[in-house]
């Protein structure tokens, strides 16, 4: 009577399988932690950063950027020159500081590029510059291929010749058969063939070379605009103003910009604007000028 009473083994198996029951159902009560509803769910992941809107013109594009791209020929004083400043060689003139203005307006750093005048306007299409400011006429033909802001300054033409020969060189007709001078791709070749057609063009891209042709006696005279010639004579001695009439365009200068870029015109045209009502331009123009001496 003192022995407990043995359990039949069968009654220890049923133990067994029950116990196996409830492990398997605590598995899955585990799994079910990371399920819902069958559907297993993904970790949280973050939004990506909103990106700033793309530019949709060309004046968003270099508000971007921080930039404005100046194209320009600086060998046309008082326009555009070389000047050693405090012993660097440094761009400057009146359309430089017109440049200067328009982006100091758009919040940006002008950055220029010096190159022949006759390549200023490809350099525009293919989008290497965002604007030319080089004393440039707008044209009819010019402006099929891009936009030009309001024109912003107006000089009369005129032919500069040695002072030797300034009695000799009176009329346009005693130029005939002579070689006069004119920078390539400006408005001064057109003046020429057009009102000269009886003299040989010589048209090179930089106006200096012109001004030593003339000096050396390899053009008799060269087309440029008067503040240009007073530049030039007041440098050379040697030169003078011829007393030639020409014809007068009144077309001015403007500024060139990509066809197409409206907003950016009319950005322009705002600091344009302004300067003319301040007088601006014409103390850029005399500063300039100055500055050759």
């Amino acid at each position: 009577m003192g022995n407990k009473e043995k359990k039949p083994f069968w009654l220890t198996i049923l133990a067994i399988i029950a116990l196996s029951l409830v492990v398997a159902a605590c598995g899955q009560n585990n799994a079910g932690d990371a399920t819902q509803g069958g559907e297993v769910t993904q970790p949280a992941t973050e939004e990506p950063a909103a990106e700033e809107p793309a530019p949709t013109n060309l004046l968003e594009t270099i508000k971007a950027s921080g930039k404005l791209r100046l194209g320009t020929s600086a060998d046309y004083p008082p326009y555009e020159f070389h000047k050693i400043i405090d012993g660097k060689d440094t761009i400057i003139g009146f359309d430089i500081e017109i440049a200067k203005e328009i982006a100091a307006d758009l919040g940006v750093e002008l950055v220029i590029t010096d190159m022949g005048f006759d390549g200023l306007l490809t350099a525009l299409q293919s989008g290497n510059i965002d604007m030319v400011v080089a004393g440039m006429t707008p044209t009819p033909e010019r402006a099929e291929a891009v936009d030009f802001s309001d024109v912003y300054y107006t000089a009369i033409q005129k032919v500069i010749v040695r002072a030797a020969d300034q009695a000799t060189y009176t009329t346009i007709e005693s130029l005939a058969g002579k070689k006069v001078g004119a920078q390539l791709g400006a408005i001064q070749e057109g003046v020429v063939t057009d009102q000269m057609p009886n003299s040989e063009l010589r048209a090179l891209s930089k106006l200096p070379d012109l001004i030593l042709d003339l000096k050396a006696g390899n053009v008799e005279a060269v087309v440029v605009e008067e503040p240009v010639a007073k530049a030039y004579i007041a440098a050379n001695p040697e030169l003078v103003f011829a007393d030639i009439k020409l014809e007068q365009d009144e077309a001015g200068s403007a500024i060139a910009l990509p066809k197409g870029s409206a907003e950016l015109v009319e950005a322009v045209n705002a600091t344009l604007a302004r300067l003319k009502q301040e007088g601006k331009i014409d103390q850029f123009v005399t500063d300039a000028t100055n500055a050759m001496e």
